[in-house]
């Protein structure tokens, strides 16, 4: 402990952080793994086994290539490190393999990358005001925020125990956001388009990045009252990026392109069929339509006002990922649910445009847009809250209010996520971590602002965790006989 204090008294506390963080990983190496284990083992032998024109036809195992080109390639670089680890993995016939070195492999893959996100973390701290910064370092907002993203409760379960690469992913959208920050414009709109060619969710937040890089960069200058000056349009700048994105997108799909494969790349980029909603339903809009649809079917049965050989056979509670019609209400298109995530990201937006207030207008707007595709999308996954969770993050530590906010929307989000961690080892795991996460976070960010945290957060919590329960047995009676 004196050692501890002596590395963070010498100024080296962000290096003690992100070290103990990454030594807490090595420590979930032996936990519990998902299907996404075996999805990317998959992904790594068709990158590594077949030609690039196979890769988006190669169907031997259900758990087809489907993310965009750049994580191909990614995976393709990290086969050529797997194949020292064991051969065996790289074989694309061999479904759901595993063993000791291939688990080891893959694990050590994601702690690795996650130097990304450390450098991001890093860069973003760089950013952050210090007029609040306390006498001791635990009270300044850069150590809180660090704490809070290297830290994070629900990257550390959805990478280092269910399985996934999110932590390099984020860390180049943080690096992204930093630049902009730093008025660094032309390398946060690079790295945000290399982003999109490595995972495609991040076009939930691309309407923030082009209203703001549009407003805030191709038009040079406003009006007193803070309206746009439109003769300060710079047609360079906005050739620039738009050269950016052109040349990120050629490396990325040219290939695909000069061999006709465009369309198949893009069909298993946006799979439709999947489905309304993941087979764990992310806490939205369409979880709560669906269970008033099912109530609404049960008590139509009960009542004898529908006949049960016309309900449909496909559930919606039976944890696999499949299309389904609605017994009463309307059926869902995806069309559907573009236009309702349109519509709730449209006020951000004009918000963004009509009143800029900087780089921290922008992310409120990131995060606004995170959170409505969250709520209104096609198929969200539930782990797509980290893509409101972790932006939050920095102004959680710039403003009172904005720490309320991301006390309540990290403790709900998190919770959010313990279904992907249902067996029975990784149970005391899940609720101790979230618990000092949380705990944490509740201390640090009232410490930071001294403010009592109002009782209408509490009563919030209380009623949440109640909702929770009840739905969650809600749900269990739905599919009873």
């Amino acid at each position: 402990m004196a050692a501890l204090r002596l590395t963070m008294g010498g100024g080296n506390w962000f290096s003690a952080l992100a070290l103990g963080v990454t030594l807490l990983k090595c420590l979930l190496i032996p936990t519990y793994h998902s299907t996404d284990f075996e999805v990317h083992r998959n992904w790594l032998a068709i990158t590594h086994s077949l030609p690039v024109s196979q890769w988006y036809y190669e169907a031997t195992s259900e758990w087809t290539l489907d993310y965009p080109p750049f994580f191909a390639w990614f995976e393709y670089a990290l086969s050529h490190v797997a194949k020292y680890f064991d051969q065996e993995m790289l074989n694309v016939r061999n479904l759901n393999y595993s063993s000791t070195r291939t688990l080891l492999f893959q694990r050590f893959s994601v702690i690795l990358t996650d130097a990304l996100f450390v450098y991001a973390v890093h860069e973003c701290c760089k950013c952050i005001d210090g007029k609040k910064a306390g006498k001791e370092l635990t009270e300044k907002p850069k150590f809180i925020l660090s704490v809070l993203l290297l830290w994070n409760f629900g990257l550390l379960i959805v990478d280092h125990i269910h399985f996934q690469y999110n932590g390099f992913l984020f860390g180049l959208m943080l690096l992204s956001i930093a630049r902009l920050f730093q008025k660094r414009h032309m390398e946060g709109a690079f790295l945000f388009a290399v982003l999109l060619h490595f995972k495609h969710i991040y076009l939930y937040v691309a309407p923030a990045y082009g209203t703001y890089l549009l407003r805030s960069y191709c038009f040079t200058a406003n009006k007193p009252d803070g309206s746009v000056r439109w003769n300060s349009f710079s047609f360079v700048r906005l050739l620039s990026l738009g050269l950016i994105v052109f040349l990120v997108s050629a490396l990325s799909l040219g290939p695909f392109l000069a061999m006709n494969q465009l369309p198949q790349v893009l069909s298993r980029l946006f799979p439709f069929k999947r489905g309304l909603c993941h087979a764990y339903w992310a806490p939205n809009f369409w979880a709560l339509y669906n269970t008033l649809d099912k109530v609404l079917s049960v008590l139509g049965l009960e009542l004898k006002l529908l006949d049960s050989n016309k309900i449909p056979k496909a559930s919606m509670t039976s944890g696999l990922v499949q299309q389904f019609q609605h017994t009463v209400l309307p059926s869902v298109t995806p069309l559907a649910t573009l236009i309702c995530t349109l519509i709730a990201i449209l006020p951000s937006v004009f918000c963004l445009w009509f009143k800029p207030q900087g780089p921290r207008g922008f992310l409120r707007c990131l995060i606004l847009c995170a959170l409505s595709s969250f709520l209104f999308g096609w198929h969200v996954h539930e782990k797509a809250i980290l893509l409101a969770v972790l932006p939050m993050s920095l102004l959680s530590v710039g403003k009172a209010g904005d720490a309320s906010i991301f006390l309540i929307l990290t403790t709900t989000g998190h919770y959010s996520l313990f279904p992907l961690l249902f067996t029975a080892p990784e149970l005391p795991i899940k609720i101790l971590l979230m618990l000092l996460f949380t705990i944490y976070s509740i201390s640090s960010l009232k410490t930071l602002f001294r403010f009592t945290s109002p009782a209408s957060v509490c009563y919030f919590f209380c009623l949440y965790w109640i909702l929770s329960f009840k739905t969650s047995r809600l749900y269990v009676c739905c599919e009873g006989p």
